[in-house]
């Protein structure tokens, strides 16, 4: 299977899915003798289910979509390769993850991947990935003079070992403000806070991950922002997983609202480039 699938579109917006992917790859769930990850690990239960359904306004809008077909499990993309923490002091996953969201392994007792297992699904799942979606966004600023890159992600609304209490419905996050033009978070923000049936926050517990901090680099003309929804904004949280498609012809309407709005002003600040 290929590591992503892709899309090409004709507008400066770039999104990315990085976290939606559900295979595993062969050799964790294959071996001779063992077994080697856990049954609460093969159900994947951290991923950010139904990201390109609840997304399927996009491409109509002209996007370049780019979208992860293994889990997060065989190598996290939102994560520094360099395996540096993105929330140092808070507790959070590495580039190839060793334990669920709520702090149980994902690996059977000495079946953990080693060094040159990590760099191994670094070089084959991670690189290509960010190469074909670094040239994404170098097209789109090539066509345009600019490039709004949206990463797409979901999270369980309840996750205590990452966060207190229940998150908001919809985190935006910019790096407190560096990968992005403070003109494009704050049209962001305001079309957020319209909506009033949604709890919001920007730049709260997420922040941004890697592929935000990374590309984000508003002095070269690339302008990122990160969206964590909570499922219970559009799904069923617990196993199967379930897609409610009433909760998600409600929240459509509103991300497509604030990802025009974030268009929007990066057209403005952009026209006399």
């Amino acid at each position: 299977m290929d590591v992503y699938s892709l899309t090409r579109g004709e507008s400066p917006l770039v999104v990315s899915m990085p976290h939606s992917g559900t295979e595993l790859a062969y050799e964790m769930i294959h071996d001779d003798w063992e077994k080697v990850i856990t049954d609460e690990a093969y159900g994947i239960p951290d991923t950010d289910w139904h990201i390109p359904q609840l997304y399927d306004f996009i491409e109509p809008m002209g996007a370049s979509v780019i979208r992860a077909s293994y889990s997060r499990y065989v190598v996290d993309l939102n994560r520094d390769p360099s395996g540096q923490s993105l929330y140092p002091g808070q507790a959070t996953t590495g580039l190839v993850p060793t334990t669920l969201f709520d702090g149980s392994p994902i690996y059977c007792d000495g079946m953990e991947p080693d060094g040159p297992e990590i760099e191994t699904r670094r070089q084959e799942y991670f690189e290509p990935y960010h190469n074909a979606l670094a040239e994404l966004l170098a097209d789109a600023r090539s066509r345009h003079g600019y490039a709004v890159l949206w990463d797409a992600h979901s999270i369980a609304s309840v996750v205590p070992r990452l966060f207190e209490g229940r998150l908001p419905d919809l985190n935006l996050g910019t790096n407190s403000g560096q990968s992005c033009a403070p003109e494009i978070q704050a049209a962001a923000e305001a079309a957020m806070a319209a909506t009033g049936d949604y709890e919001t926050i920007s730049n709260g517990r997420f922040k941004g991950g890697w592929i935000t901090r990374h590309y984000g680099q508003p002095k070269h003309n690339v302008h990122a922002l990160q969206m964590e929804i909570a499922q219970i904004a559009y799904m069923a949280e617990g196993a199967p997983y379930t897609f409610d498609a009433g909760k998600a012809e409600r929240l459509r309407p509103v991300l497509k609202s604030i990802i025009q709005a974030a268009l929007d002003a990066a057209a403005r600040l952009h026209a006399g480039d």
